[in-house]
């Protein structure tokens, strides 16, 4: 725990108490990175980032204010309570505001380990950014590069509130990606590819990352279009992220009572097949979203979310849960770890098992609506017939709505993605509206 960050929230506390507020929150943090990029094997950017922060929301009843300050001194601390004491003083009282109960703060506040610095300099890192993008360059596809990038960061939070509660996370975030062009003029295309982790040897090799990009490049020249249809349609698992992301966005509790969420009063409904479960594990070693408290200092707790295809529980913060007439989730700032608990196949099986249909390798834009469900993509990738891959397709869009496709599930991959804090592998849908060529 950092002792300066805690001492910082700590005078916060004091000084909103000696204000008159009746309960305060504070978020103290700061962190440090850089990030280099190369483009046809130059320099072309070192960029350098130091930040620090102190978020206070403080309570005086029901009225509620909050600010921000980047200066840690102790009159600009002072500054900054007064003003929030000044603005909580016109405030409109909100019967639901306010800090979480005392007896839901979290007292178990394990070692996740979320904290490995990369011991590597900006001049190394150019090195490798180099080595990734001539990897990917040496493809005799490949006719032109957008650029290699190595990042690293590393930054610690200490959250505490006037309950007594002081919870502190230290993370590192390591990431190194490559885009490149293969073809000429009117029949280049472009495609990426990238590795991330909170320890570096979480990350696939420079070398590999520029291959990878090169081959998906090279795979995508010379696409076609295909007829407007009803397709099966593959996902693959960085985009079958989006399904999840449209669950996950109508469960938030916000949404919920603002009335714009299709899934209002759903809860106990089979919303996916009985194979389907999606669970949340905040207390994973080393995972992306792993933490042990909330944005409230709430404990956060395994759970499923979906059990069975049954639709088990939203997602919702205090203040959330308290207009929905629910208890918190743990779920203030979000979803911790999601994982898509189902039994899956491999890739080549789920082609196999799709047979002819439509495997999805990009996005672009999404277009929908919240409230009923409906939305619309266009996406790029391949089109499969017996099972194997033919050729690549492009300028097609899909559509359909969000409670139909979730039931249209029929496989899930075992080539699940660990780089973020949603682990899914690829989707298989059973049906799906295709436009293409008229």
């Amino acid at each position: 725990m950092s002792q300066e960050l805690t001492t910082i929230a700590q005078k916060v506390l004091e000084l909103c108490k000696q204000g008159g507020a009746t309960a305060t929150e504070v978020n103290v943090s700061r962190g440090e990175g850089f990030t280099v990029s190369s483009r046809n094997a130059q320099v072309e950017t070192v960029e350098h980032e130091a930040d620090k922060s102190v978020h206070i929301t403080l309570y005086k009843g029901q009225s509620k204010a909050a600010v921000s300050s980047t200066d840690f001194s102790d009159a600009a601390l002072k500054r900054s309570v007064d003003k929030a004491l000044t603005i909580a003083a016109y405030t409109a009282a909100d019967e639901f505001a306010g800090l979480a109960d005392p007896d839901q703060m979290a007292t178990d506040l394990p070692d996740l380990d979320l904290y490995h610095p990369w011991d590597i300099t900006p001049e190394q890192a150019i090195e490798t950014a180099i080595a990734l993008e001539s990897a990917a360059l040496a493809n005799p596809g490949i006719t032109n590069s957008e650029g290699a990038n190595v990042g690293t960061r590393r930054g610690e939070t200490v959250y505490a509130n006037s309950h007594g509660f002081v919870g502190a996370v230290q993370g590192t975030r390591h990431n190194m990606s490559c885009a490149v062009i293969a073809g000429q003029g009117e029949h280049m295309q472009r495609d990426y590819w990238y590795t991330a982790g909170r320890n570096k040897n979480d990350m696939i090799a420079a070398v590999k990352v520029g291959e990878i990009a090169a081959r998906r490049a090279v795979e995508r020249l010379n696409p076609r279009q295909i007829p407007t249809g009803e397709y099966r349609v593959l996902f693959d698992p960085q985009h079958a992220r989006g399904i999840w992301r449209s669950l996950i966005s109508a469960l938030y509790g916000s949404a919920l009572y603002r009335g714009s969420s299709f899934l209002i009063d759903s809860l106990g409904e089979q919303l996916f097949p009985e194979f389907i479960t999606l669970e949340e594990r905040p207390l994973e070693m080393g995972w992306a979203g792993s933490s042990a408290f909330d944005g409230d200092g709430v404990a956060r707790q395994q759970r499923k979310i979906i059990e069975n295809g049954v639709l088990t529980g939203y997602i919702l913060s205090t203040y959330s849960g308290r207009r929905l007439g629910m208890p918190t989730t743990g779920n203030a700032g979000g979803t911790s770890n999601l994982i898509v608990d189902a039994p899956s196949e491999s890739f080549e099986s789920l082609l196999k098992q799709m047979d002819k249909g439509l495997l999805v390798t990009e996005t672009m834009g999404h277009g929908g609506s919240a409230t009923t469900g409906d939305f619309s993509t266009g996406v790029a990738g391949f089109w499969v017939e017996n099972g194997e891959i033919q050729y690549p397709v492009s300028e097609i869009t899909v559509a359909g709505n969000s409670r139909e496709v979730f039931k249209r599930i029929v496989g899930v991959g075992s080539d699940v993605d660990t780089t973020g804090a949603m682990r899914t592998g690829s989707l298989l849908i059973e049906s799906m509206a295709v436009a293409g060529a008229s």
